[in-house]
């Protein structure tokens, strides 16, 4: 049995498609079995919200008068530096950007109130975000300074443009040492006082389509709230670790870049978030469609939280160094109990990412697809899989003579 992405999107347009979410596939697969569930259901949806640093938007203001060149100034949205090495005004927002002020790490741990991915959120929202501008007059672009204000729908164009998100799988992390640590990871208590871990597991997309069958370069996926595609393998894709005999890597394998009309998203799936002695970051909302185009889509799509190990990771030596250390695999399912066992101790567990919101993504995207409103796109090229021989790498450093 197999079907097309094309036939798929013929019922979708007459409202005649099965869609299903990556839960709700589940039990229809118990219940009757792969074959079956595979001929029914056309589509499953997936859904994820959580922190992604690796995020930002690009933006054109459209001319001022007279001209200014932005590039080669100083640039700031809300006393936040932005990059403007483009053109004259164009600029890129990264998430992870912080105020100069900030004082950042000086008073330890510091707060890290207010960043970039904070202003994506704002402006989004659709509130008024201040621009300034120190450059250099040039003959056709004698203006160098601007104040104003910006709205997202003044401007010509407001791109999210993520180039890492969706990690296929991620680490479960701990601190062995006897002080508090403050990471992207969140605050990890001493002597393995708690254990944090960031994903939706068994609704999560890449976990649904773990050897990249069905999601690729040209994907059309729910973003932020609206629509985006995923433009290219993620930075750190990393496709080729070890996987159980279901194809399911153990540890963090495959990212996504993403990218979408940012006055199309909303603010409750584009969140500014401030980590504690770590710094400014954005959480996004991803929702992708998962096609069922044969029985082994469809058993991939069965995935269950009990299946998804996640390796420990001490944050405190061993991550920080670089070192390779694994203090143990424990499943999803495990994870969300509360509690897992780590070197003989019950540590409590806690999720970055929330599930009920990644649950509220997969069901907005069945309800979109369901209707009518969303068609499949056909990737125009594959993802690099895990018998590629792409991989990750770490800086080659090369000691400066």
């Amino acid at each position: 049995m197999s079907k097309s992405i094309a036939e798929i999107n013929e019922k979708i347009k007459k409202k005649k498609a099965v869609v299903v979410t990556a839960e709700e596939i589940i039990d229809i697969v118990e219940e009757k079995g792969e074959a079956t569930a595979a001929k029914e259901v056309d589509v499953v949806t997936t859904g994820t919200f959580g922190p992604m640093c690796s995020s930002g938007a690009y933006f054109n203001i459209g001319h001022s008068k007279p001209r200014i060149k932005l590039g080669g100034g100083k640039v700031l949205l809300n006393g936040v530096p932005v990059y403007a090495g483009f053109a004259a005004v164009d600029f890129f927002l990264g998430a992870t950007a912080l105020p100069d002020e900030d004082p950042r790490n000086a008073v330890h741990p510091g707060d890290f109130d207010y960043g970039g991915g904070h202003i994506i959120e704002e402006l989004v929202a659709g509130k008024d975000v201040r621009l300034t501008a120190t450059t250099y007059g040039t003959d056709c672009y004698p203006r160098n300074r601007l104040d104003t204000w910006i709205n997202i729908k003044d401007l010509n164009e407001a791109v999210l443009c993520n180039p890492r998100n969706c990690y296929q799988n991620y680490n479960v992390a701990v601190n062995l040492s006897n002080k508090t640590i403050y990471t992207y990871m969140g605050v990890l208590k001493p002597n393995l006082g708690n254990a944090n871990y960031c994903s939706a597991g068994q609704l999560s997309p890449l976990l649904n389509d773990p050897l990249y069958k069905t999601i690729g370069i040209g994907t059309r996926i729910f973003l932020g709230g609206g629509v985006g595609y995923c433009f290219w393998h993620g930075t750190q894709h990393n496709p080729g670790v070890a996987r159980t005999e279901k194809g399911l890597p153990t540890s963090g394998a495959g990212t996504l870049a993403l990218i979408g009309d940012l006055k199309g998203m909303r603010p409750e799936f584009l969140v500014g978030t401030s980590f504690y002695g770590y710094g400014a970051t954005l959480t996004v909302g991803v929702g992708i469609p998962i096609p069922i185009l044969d029985e082994e889509i469809c058993r991939y799509t069965a995935v269950k939280d009990e299946d998804i190990l996640a390796p420990i990771i001490d944050y405190s030596q061993a991550y920080p160094a670089l070192v390779s250390q694994n203090l143990g695999q424990v499943s999803y399912a495990q994870l969300k109990t509360g509690k897992v066992e780590v070197k003989g101790k019950e540590v409590p567990t806690a999720s970055l990412s929330s599930y009920p919101k990644a649950q509220e993504i997969a069901g907005i995207l069945k309800e979109w697809i369901a209707s009518g409103e969303f068609l499949l796109s056909e990737p125009v090229a594959p993802l690099p899989g895990p018998k590629s021989g792409y991989a990750f790498k770490s800086l080659v450093e090369r000691p400066i003579e």
